[in-house]
This record gives C-alpha cells, sequence and structure tokens, in this order.
C-alpha cells in the first residue's frame, strides 16, 4: 500500500463518524449520558447533565480546550447537538456546522443564501439549534423554511417551505424531532402574523398537520377574537417545547397576541396566546390549554421551556409540566390534564394580586400600557424569557434565570401593514443600574425560592444543573460560571471576552466530562 493511501486511511479513521440517532436514543437519554441530542438535553426539558466527574471539589480546576470563531456578526443563541464526536451548531443567519467535538475542527457547513429583502421584525437574525433523527439533521431558517441535511455531509436532503418570509414569519428555533417526524414553530408575532405550530414528515419533509394558535371561523376559541382581529392575532411559537411519549402529548408555549400594547381591536381573552399548549403529537389535535395571561397587553410571551417531571402535591404523587413564566409567576400543572396544581411569583411583579384557585390572575385595574406611560414589573423582557431553566431530579429543583425589570409600557396607533411591525407601542425601562438579575432555585412543587445568586444585570443566558452538584450559567458581562447547586455558592467563573446569550450542554469527550456556552461570537468548550 502506498504512503498516500496509508494516509488517507489514516486521516479517514481519525475522523469522527456521522451522527447516528435512532428515536430510541431521543426516548432514552439516559443511557446516553456522554451524548446531548435534543435541545433541552432530553424529552421532558430538564436541561440537566447526569455526568457526575465534575464537583464542587474540582470545578475550579476547568480549562478551555478549545474555542470556535464564528464568521457571523450577529447574536451567537446557539445550544449545541453533541452525538458520538460530532458536535452540530447553528450559525446566523441560518447556517449549520459539524465539528470535531475533541478539536472545534470544521468537518462540513451547510451555508443558507437569505433573501435580500428579508426582514426580522422584533428580534434579531439568529438561530438556536437543530435537531437529529437517523442520520439527519434538521434545521428552521430565517425565511422560514424546514431543512434536512445529511448529517455525514451537510448536504440538502429536502426544504420544506413553512409560511412566507415576507409578511414577516421566521424560524428562529430549534425544531424538535419526534418518532417519525419534526415539529418547528414560529417566530413573527410583532409582524401581525397568525401563528401555528407544525409537524413534518422526518423522510419527506410532508407536512403532517397544523395547529393555528389563533382560532379561526368555526374553531373552538374564535368567540375570543372580535371581527378579523384574528387574522392579525400573532400568538407564535418561538422556542422548542417538550414531549411525554407515554401520553403522546407536545407541550408547547405560545408568544403574545398582535398588536402587542394597543389592544383596542382585539376584546376579550385572545386565545391561545400566551398560553401552554398539550396537543396530540399524531394529530395535532388539542388535549388541553393553559392561559397564563389573559388577553395580554404587555408583550408576555408563554414562550418559556415546560418542564415535565413528577412531584408530591398535597400529598398526592403528581406527573406535572412547569414553568417560569414570563409574567413573574411559577406555574405547577397536571401533565394529563391542564389543572392548575400550584403557582407563586419568582420575581418582582406588580400587575396582580396573586392567582385565584384556577390559577387566573388577579389583575391590578389601571396598569394598561398608555400614551403618557404605565410602570409595570416585569418589563416586556419579563421575568425570563426564551433561554432555558434546567431541573435537577436529584435536588427536585427548578433553576431558573431571573431579569429584575421593570418598565414604562406606552400605547400608540396599530395599523396592520403586512410585512412591517405591528406593535402599537412600546416601553421604557428604567435605568440600568436599578435593574439586576439573578439564578434563582425554587422548590419544584410551589416555586418557593431556595436560593439567589445575584448578577450584575439582567442575564440572557441558559443554566445547565448537573449529576455532580454543579449549575452552570453565563452573564451580560461574559462571564461563564458554575454554582454549588445545593447552596447557590459561586465555585468558579471565567471571562469569556463577549456576552452570553445562549444555554449550556454537558457531553463527554474520551470519557470525560465537558461543558460548552456560546459566548460573544465563540463558541468554548472546558474540561479538567
Amino acid at each position: 500500500m502506498s504512503r498516500l493511501r496509508i494516509s488517507m486511511t489514516l486521516a479517514l479513521a481519525a475522523m469522527p463518524l456521522a451522527a447516528q440517532v435512532p428515536y430510541d436514543h431521543l426516548l432514552k437519554t439516559g443511557q446516553h449520558p456522554g451524548n446531548w441530542v435534543t435541545y433541552s438535553g432530553n424529552y421532558s426539558a430538564h436541561r440537566f447533565s447526569p455526568l457526575a466527574e465534575l464537583t464542587p471539589a474540582n470545578v475550579a480546576n476547568l480549562r478551555v480546550k478549545w474555542v470556535y470563531q464564528l464568521g457571523g456578526g450577529s447574536a451567537f443563541e446557539n445550544s449545541p447537538i453533541v452525538v458520538d464526536g460530532v458536535m452540530y451548531v447553528t450559525e446566523s443567519p441560518s447556517d449549520v456546522s459539524a465539528l470535531d467535538v475533541r478539536t472545534g475542527r470544521r468537518l462540513w457547513h451547510y451555508q443558507r443564501v437569505i433573501p435580500k429583502d428579508l426582514k426580522t421584525i422584533g428580534f434579531g437574525r439568529t438561530n438556536r439549534g437543530v435537531a437529529v433523527l437517523d442520520d439527519m439533521v434538521y434545521v428552521g431558517t430565517l425565511d422560514a423554511h424546514l431543512v434536512a441535511l445529511d448529517a455525514k455531509s451537510g448536504a440538502v436532503r429536502w426544504d420544506a417551505e413553512v409560511a412566507d418570509y415576507k409578511v414577516g414569519h421566521c424560524i428562529t428555533g430549534a425544531p424538535l424531532a419526534l418518532k417519525d417526524r419534526i415539529i418547528t414553530g414560529i417566530s413573527g408575532g410583532e409582524a401581525g402574523i397568525r401563528g401555528f405550530l407544525d409537524a413534518y414528515d422526518a423522510k419527506t419533509g410532508k407536512r403532517l398537520w397544523r395547529f393555528w394558535t389563533v382560532p379561526g371561523p368555526g374553531e373552538p376559541g374564535h368567540e375570543t377574537w372580535t371581527e378579523d382581529s384574528w387574522k392579525t392575532g400573532g400568538a407564535p411559537t418561538w422556542v422548542t417545547g417538550s414531549y411525554d411519549p407515554d401520553l403522546n402529548v407536545l407541550y408547547w408555549g405560545v408568544g403574545n397576541p398582535g398588536p402587542d400594547w394597543n389592544d383596542d381591536s382585539r376584546p376579550g381573552l385572545n386565545l391561545y396566546s400566551c398560553s401552554l399548549l398539550a396537543l396530540d403529537a399524531g394529530t395535532g389535535k388539542l388535549r388541553w390549554y393553559f392561559q397564563f395571561t389573559p388577553h395580554d397587553t404587555h408583550d408576555w410571551d408563554a414562550t418559556e421551556i415546560p418542564v415535565l417531571y413528577e412531584a408530591t402535591i398535597r400529598g398526592e404523587q403528581r406527573k406535572v409540566v412547569a414553568m417560569a413564566n414570563r409574567n413573574a409567576f411559577f406555574y405547577v400543572l397536571d401533565r394529563g390534564t391542564g389543572e392548575f396544581l400550584a403557582g407563586a411569583p419568582y420575581a418582582k411583579q406588580t400587575w396582580a394580586r396573586g392567582l385565584d384557585d384556577s390559577g387566573r390572575p388577579l389583575t391590578i385595574p389601571g396598569l394598561e400600557p398608555s400614551e403618557t406611560g404605565t410602570l409595570v414589573w416585569p418589563s416586556l423582557q419579563g421575568a425570563t424569557n426564551w433561554f432555558s431553566p434546567s431541573y435537577s431530579p436529584i435536588l427536585k429543583t427548578f433553576f431558573v434565570p431571573v431579569r429584575e425589570m421593570g418598565a414604562y409600557y406606552f400605547k400608540s396607533e396599530a395599523k396592520y401593514e403586512p410585512g412591517t411591525l405591528f406593535a402599537g407601542g412600546g416601553e421604557r425601562t428604567r435605568p440600568a443600574d436599578e435593574n439586576y438579575g439573578a439564578v434563582r432555585a425554587l422548590d419544584a412543587t410551589n416555586g418557593k425560592m431556595k436560593w439567589e445568586f445575584r448578577l450584575q444585570s439582567p442575564s440572557w443566558s441558559g443554566v445547565l444543573a448537573t449529576a455532580g452538584g454543579l449549575v452552570f450559567g453565563g452573564s451580560a458581562e461574559g462571564n461563564f460560571y458554575a454554582l454549588d447547586a445545593q447552596t447557590g455558592k459561586p465555585l468558579w467563573d471565567i471571562q469569556t471576552g463577549g456576552a452570553i446569550a445562549a444555554n449550556p450542554v454537558g457531553f463527554l469527550i474520551d470519557g470525560k466530562q465537558h461543558v460548552a456556552i456560546a459566548a460573544g461570537h465563540s463558541l468554548f468548550v472546558f474540561g479538567l
């Protein structure tokens, strides 16, 4: 054999194998703890690493192993997927790269050509991640397509148009892969779209079902909209949901109604805006819904991550779904019925006296947006936002990044014009030195705070809890840090040089535990 052939053979042998992720691996992530195969780590959206090599005793020894630099200039909000030595990341605007997890070397790159007339209305040009299933990688794009890529080469296997980008539709969230279908939401609530959630055949890209989050004529809930307001009702589905395979139910959060702050044209509850939907994954039919903020006028999307776990509530073991909502309340609901089980504020809020026995807010009159401005907590960015919480099944604790901010809400004229901002107002936040951020550990049964780690300013970073007793998070100032999961005590941090607006993940490299975080325009991987 020639030296050239020997060199090529050795080089090919050294390359990581392409992802092969059967549905069984998505179901049983606990049997493959070294990988990170869904957006939130598992279908229950725990964003919890079962790896325990890193502990409070040794986390101070973490070091940077490699750094991957982005080519684009937009926010890097990606949550990587890691499968058997390959890491898949998305890059702005809608590109995908496969990286060697040992070195950060790029194996292939898919570049999406974005139309020159595309506008992102109310959000940045970003993408939060991919889904993987069998031998394919799936990504949603800013021009509202869902694309399937070959996991080995990055070649396009199919490309499905989800919606018309010219009127404001975009996809920024990671898809969710099920047994034979890919679920994707949609962005564009500030452009007056009519929101929906879609399912596509994983092999062919054929659309299997669509659930409209703003009911049309003849659909249940349509009576909660006036005249033609449903046509521009917003209610987008722009953050990845969770899934219960035993019930075959998807749990997906829904965003604000449109226009955001001027509600003159849309009296009523405005279903299913600001709600959690429980949908049959096979048919897309509604099982139940829970509306957190009826007739929202403060842009309090309910697109935060719904987290599934079991908890003892009122002396009874229950399968629940919990959400730390943007409106500053923490909710625990029965996963099968949507029954309200518990709720409490987890951050400062001034808009409600509390929740009644059904979980409905007891609103305080006179706090609607106005021409002169109305001061309310939280700000429109919420007490939390799209970035992920974490749940530790060991400590039975819910960890949530919190933004403590109030704002003056303004109301102005709202006139719908396709492809333009349809908001009807805005906000002015209070001075920066009066705001702060925090990571709060909540009792998963009732939302009561166990501890708090304060941050200098409100953060856009999610958190990652681990079986070793750690919680990882990031700050707007660029610090990536580790806390003691039981006490909140800071144990380690590093300055990355760029603001962190992403979610950490955990995985193995050659049998050793590592964590990764996107910061600024770079992806950092850390290990001992």
